[in-house]
């Protein structure tokens, strides 16, 4: 028998191996972590139920999965299918019109920034900035910016809320994997929370990227079109963009609103109704729920039903079906599903496999080991889950595989540490952003479609991903002396 925290180290260890150094995907290498770590560390569990056999430690593994999957599978599957109604409906993009008109053309990066902000809830962010990276060109050839600004609040706009609002996939594990370890993290208080701490650093984000846009000036697309893309009406506000060019006339909101209303894209009020209805069903169901009056009702009993993450999601689905992409026949309706699909199941194995290792991790004993030695060395305990989250991150590019990976290191703790729950998944979310580089296949995304060669990207998008987690990690530490 090996000490359980020896065990988990080497247990960890493998499994950064097997992603990073061969070709395994994140699921079997988790499994495989969990596995190691039960064997090693065998025997180990509360007296009268002592794992001390294979078969045993095998099974642990399968009831911590099997345990993840029943609460989280099927509202990653749901948030997929709504995210790609909102992307192949055109939706983000009548959210960045309807945006525009509000903040002006001066500032279409925070426009861009925005978009991504409110997009990203439920879209991958490498999928948002596919579809929002045409509108960042658009807006660079247009007012003569630099995509090196652009592309970076708006990666950043989706990055952040990708990685701290659920129902994202990483964030919803998170808490989650808390809850399951007796946090008591309300899923719509923590919502609220994600995005109140969301805005400081999308604003710390736009001062940054403006000023990497400033040093790299020269990064503009070139204002020659390819008229056949266009519609005729397109074509007609583009020529008197160019004429306004001509005559170096200042370029207003109404140019750029006339250009995106020509397509044909659904209603304001139904883009953003399909996003944030399920955001305020799970928030009713929370407000309801300190309501002492209606305890007990049937008020009380319809708001906890259609605030369950699984109802609030299925609701905006069908917003999504049969709303948002009714112009569309049953087929491709079944086909962006059956795309969906496609894209939850990796997630859904991933998560359930991050809860299988936290599983494990929580019956050796080793969590709460290490809690106890951190406390006892006096370490600030906000400041555990910011570094286990950079831990996480760095060797392997997946942001989401880190969040799950560390939720599990860290829900056994969160007893012993004495930490506020929400401050600690915070903590754990924003710091798995750090950092974005090479091994990150959003960088690359970022990059590519942004039109920046590598050298550049390196010097201002990873920039950028070490920054604003360090900045919101400044912010955690100042709320961790007040909030407990």
């Amino acid at each position: 028998m090996l000490h359980p925290v020896l065990a988990m180290a080497i247990g960890i260890v493998v499994m950064m191996l097997l992603i990073i150094f061969t070709k395994m995907h994140a699921f079997p290498s988790l499994i495989i972590s969990a596995i190691i770590i039960a064997v090693l560390a065998m025997p180990f569990g509360p007296e009268g139920s002592v794992v001390d056999t294979l078969t045993g430690c095998v099974s642990t593994v399968t009831k911590g999965f099997g345990n993840t999957m029943a609460s989280i599978g099927v509202v990653i599957g749901f948030g997929c299918i709504m995210g790609i109604f909102l992307e192949k409906s055109g939706a983000a993009k009548r959210m960045a019109l309807t945006i525009l008109k509000l903040v002006g053309v001066k500032n279409c990066d925070v426009v861009l920034g925005l978009t991504g902000f409110v997009v990203s809830i439920p879209v991958f962010c490498d999928s948002g900035f596919v579809i929002l990276s045409s509108l960042a060109k658009e807006f660079s050839r247009l007012t003569k910016r630099s995509m090196v600004g652009l592309g970076g609040i708006l990666g950043m706009g989706l990055y952040i809320t990708h990685f701290i609002v659920p129902p994202t996939p990483g964030p919803l594990a998170v808490v989650s994997t808390f809850n399951e370890h007796g946090a008591a993290i309300d899923l719509g208080l923590y919502i609220l929370a994600g995005i109140a701490f969301s805005v400081p650093l999308f604003i710390f984000s736009v001062f940054l990227f403006r000023y990497f846009g400033k040093k790299y000036p020269n990064l503009i697309v070139p204002y020659e079109i390819d008229r056949s893309k266009y519609t005729p009406e397109q074509l007609k506000v583009l020529d008197r963009i160019h004429e306004k060019h001509d005559n170096n006339e200042q370029l207003v909101t109404s140019d750029f609103a006339d250009l995106l209303a020509s397509e044909k894209l659904p209603s304001a009020f139904l883009s953003f109704a399909t996003l944030l209805v399920p955001i305020a069903l799970i928030f009713a169901n929370t407000l309801v729920g300190q309501i002492d009056s209606l305890a007990g009702t049937t008020v009380a009993s319809i708001f906890t039903f259609l605030g369950q993450p699984v109802i609030a999601l299925f609701v905006s689905l069908c917003m999504g079906a049969f709303l948002l992409c009714r112009t569309y026949d049953k087929k491709t309706c079944v086909d962006m599903m059956q795309e969906a699909c496609r894209d939850a199941g990796p997630i859904v194995f991933i998560t359930a496999a991050g809860g299988a290792l936290g599983a494990v991790i929580n019956a050796t004993g080793a969590a709460g080991i290490m809690a106890n030695w951190i406390v006892d060395a006096g370490v600030p305990a906000i400041l555990i889950p910011i570094i286990i989250g950079v831990i996480m991150r760095f060797p392997q590019g997946s942001g989401t595989t880190a969040m799950i990976t560390g939720s599990a290191i860290i829900g056994p703790m969160l007893a012993t540490l004495g930490i506020n729950p929400y401050l600690c998944a915070l903590a754990l979310c924003l710091t798995t952003m750090c950092p974005s580089y090479l091994n990150d296949s959003y960088f690359h995304v970022v990059t590519n479609f942004s039109g920046m060669d590598i050298k550049t990207s390196l010097k201002t998008w990873s920039i950028g991903s070490i920054l604003i987690p360090a900045f919101g990690s400044a912010i955690l530490v100042v709320l961790s002396l007040f909030i407990h």
